[in-house]
């Protein structure tokens, strides 16, 4: 593999776990209560959008740390307290107790899941390799429903009780957009059209490999849902996305149904959500699942591995397609496990999903 080169000058994004669309949704309610908590969450995610637009134009070049390399993580925790002001108030750092907070803890923990992962499965200290601190923030803004990373921290709403609840309840959402950091710190995938599906992608593989790691779930018995738990008793539906089946995450008559394709067949052409990267994640997404219930064990050894190799092994480009990715991860595999069933069983998800693999 050549020596990264993307990562000369980040490009951080704001990216948030609810898809814009869902929201736009919810603001079209005739009942105020759905549709107030979504304007103003579409309010609040477009100035934070446009601030870090603003502030990815100065980002400083990525220079080596001297130094050992931290092993254990380094997470410190704020409470908004129902602002935007970030990061809030201090109220728990790396090695503190439990506080009586359950969010709190729950980030805490997340931040911690993810970062055990990355040091356990693949080496990694924290998402920068370095031991990046990690930090985040709770209880921001008023029934806000989304959770994001800015490309410096976490952040979680509480949701409006009604179709989101707590941002912090489910451990891949945390995980889900650390991951955005991985990508940014790595092979830094510019966020629009496929390049910007494949980092959400990245971000739902990485967050469904940390619940699985952290339940000790294998590929069989994980749900390979992304955001389980976060809906409220009133939506029908399971989870954000379905990893395994894109599409039938939700179908609900108030967010409408799941609009995720689960093959090229069914890719969307739009011009919203930056070319539809939360729509057509679900391709690569697919993609993946296939691969890991098909090679079976621990979805992060193999699976997981083929994918961690091709984001940190510096010749996927900032602009890369799905059949670049997919290419990759052929190679990757072969590069790792050989002439072995690995590289077939690639070959095999990609194909299913309608991504050609050849040059």
């Amino acid at each position: 593999m050549h020596p990264r080169t993307n990562t000369d000058r980040l490009h951080p994004v704001f990216c948030t776990i609810v898809p814009p669309h869902v929201l736009d949704k919810l603001s079209h309610s005739g009942d105020a209560r759905l549709a107030d908590p979504a304007r103003r969450t579409l309010e609040a995610d477009g100035l934070r959008r446009n601030r870090r637009r603003l502030t990815a134009l100065a980002a400083a070049p990525v220079t080596p740390t001297a130094g050992a390399v931290p092993t254990k993580p380094h997470r410190t925790l704020y409470d908004c307290e129902n602002g935007t002001s970030l990061p809030g108030t201090k109220v728990r750092d790396e090695g503190d107790k439990p506080t009586a907070d359950a969010s709190v803890n729950r980030a805490y923990a997340g931040l911690g899941a993810t970062f055990e992962l990355l040091l356990s499965a693949y080496g990694r200290s924290s998402i920068d390799g370095k031991g990046l601190p990690l930090s985040g923030s709770v209880h921001y803004g008023n029934e806000y429903n989304n959770a994001f990373f800015d490309g410096e921290q976490m952040v979680f709403g509480d949701g409006d009780g009604e179709i989101f609840l707590d941002f912090t309840v489910a451990i891949d959402v945390i995980a889900h957009e650390l991951a955005h950091g991985l990508t940014q710190y790595t092979a830094n995938l510019r966020y629009e059209g496929q390049s910007g599906a494949l980092n959400e992608s990245v971000s739902d593989v990485f967050g469904a490999l940390v619940k699985q790691h952290s339940l000790g779930q294998s590929a069989e018995q994980a749900d390979w849902l992304i955001g389980a738990g976060l809906l409220a008793p009133r939506v029908s539906g399971d989870a954000l996305r379905s990893m395994k089946a894109p599409g039938t995450a939700y179908d609900d008559d108030v967010l409408g149904k799941d609009p995720q394709p689960a093959s090229m067949e069914e890719y969307v052409e739009t011009e919203e959500d930056n070319g539809g990267v939360h729509i057509n994640s679900g391709i690569p997404n697919r993609a993946f699942y296939l691969l890991a219930t098909a090679l079976g064990g621990n979805a992060w050894e193999r699976a997981g591995q083929i994918w961690f190799d091709v984001l940190t092994g510096g010749e996927l480009t900032a602009t890369a397609d799905f059949a670049e990715f997919a290419r990759l991860t052929v190679a990757a595999a072969g590069d790792r496990f050989g002439e072995r069933g690995e590289k077939e069983a690639v070959l095999k998800a990609w194909s299913e999903v309608g991504v050609p693999t050849a040059e």
